[in-house]
């Protein structure tokens, strides 16, 4: 008997290179939507690894940001024009074409902030090796000035929007992405 493998909507633009020039809204959520940023030592490995990621990635600039308590949000801008060694993450090699996205700025600064607090974490719950984070991440190419201005309004205002926010365990279950995705097209349609 053949089980069928549950089939993952792809989350990346086709043939887009994550390494180009331009901002990015990222959003990571944390695995089963726990709500671990409730825990301010917890909150605060997650705003120390993204102060990092400056030093670390030098083509790197950091935008707005905010930890809520079961996920994040934020800006990074990238100048590929910037020289510097996007570095290694040591991982498995992955199957088909995802190798080369991992060669890709993007996916590394992700996974690299991703990887570095979950240690730490751990570390401060005694769940040595368990997963802190969702497999993958939301990202959205921010195309002009305009959207940008709206993307960091939203995330500005995320904390404020906590009660009503789907991600809320107190409120209906919904896919992390949509909301914000939602507000920006209603606003980009809105306003001319």
């Amino acid at each position: 008997m053949e089980i069928a493998q549950r089939s993952r909507k792809a989350l990346r633009l086709p043939g887009y290179d994550y390494s180009q020039s331009g901002a990015y809204y990222v959003t990571v959520v944390t695995r089963g939507r726990q709500l671990l940023f409730e825990d301010a030592s917890l909150k605060e490995c997650v705003h120390q690894t993204w102060e990092k990621l400056q030093s670390r990635f030098p083509q790197v600039i950091l935008d707005t940001f905010v930890v809520m308590p079961n996920h994040l949000h934020g800006i990074v801008i990238i100048n590929s024009e910037t020289n510097g060694d996007v570095g290694a993450i040591h991982e498995l090699p992955l199957p088909d074409g995802r190798a080369h996205r991992r060669q890709m700025l993007l996916p590394k600064i992700i996974g690299y902030f991703k990887m570095n607090p979950a240690k730490r974490i751990n570390s401060l719950r005694c769940t040595v090796g368990a997963s802190v984070w969702q497999r993958n991440y939301y990202e959205h190419i921010i195309r002009s000035e305009v959207e940008l201005a709206r993307v960091r309004e939203y995330i500005q205002n995320n904390p404020l929007q906590w009660e009503l926010d789907e991600e809320n365990p107190a409120n209906a279950v919904g896919a992390i992405h949509e909301l914000p995705l939602l507000l920006l097209k209603e606003r980009l349609c809105s306003n001319p």
